[in-house]
C-alpha cells in the first residue's frame, strides 16, 4: 500500500520558517516528479513546488513562493522536503505532498499526481 504521509506544519509568525516532510512508503518514487500544494480557506487547491527527476532533476514554483520556498528530495529516505522562509499569512493553508508522473510541462497539474498525502495545516499569524 502506498502511502505519502506529511508533517512539520504548525503555527509560526510571518516572518519565520518551517520545514515540511513527506515520506514515502509502499513503493520508491526517485524516478517519478513530486510536488507539494496547498488549499487555503475558502480556497481553491493550487500548486506550490515540483521536483522533476527528468533530465537530472530539475525543480518549479510558484512564483508566489519563488525566493522563499525550497524543495528538495533525498530519495535514499525516500522523503520530500519543503523549506519555507520569510512567511506570510497568505501562506495558511493546508499543504499536500503528491507523487506521480508529471513532466517539465505538466508539474502544475494536480491530475499528473497519482498519489497524495494527507496534508499538514500550516498557519502564519501576523
Amino acid at each position: 500500500q502506498v502511502q505519502l504521509v506529511e508533517s512539520g506544519g504548525g503555527l509560526v509568525q510571518a516572518g519565520g520558517s518551517l520545514r515540511l516532510s513527506c515520506v514515502a512508503s509502499g513503493r520508491t518514487f526517485s524516478r517519478n516528479g513530486m510536488g507539494w500544494f496547498r488549499q487555503g480557506p475558502g480556497k481553491e487547491r493550487e500548486f506550490v513546488a515540483a521536483h522533476i527527476t527528468w533530465n537530472g532533476g530539475r525543480t518549479y514554483y510558484a512564483d508566489s513562493v519563488k525566493g522563499r520556498f525550497t524543495i528538495s528530495r533525498d530519495n535514499a529516505k525516500n522523503t520530500l522536503y519543503l523549506e519555507m522562509n520569510s512567511l506570510k499569512p497568505e501562506d495558511t493553508a493546508v499543504y499536500y505532498c503528491a507523487a506521480g508522473s508529471p513532466t517539465t510541462m505538466t508539474y502544475r497539474l494536480g491530475n499528473q499526481y497519482t498519489y497524495w498525502g494527507q496534508g499538514t495545516q500550516v498557519t502564519v499569524s501576523s
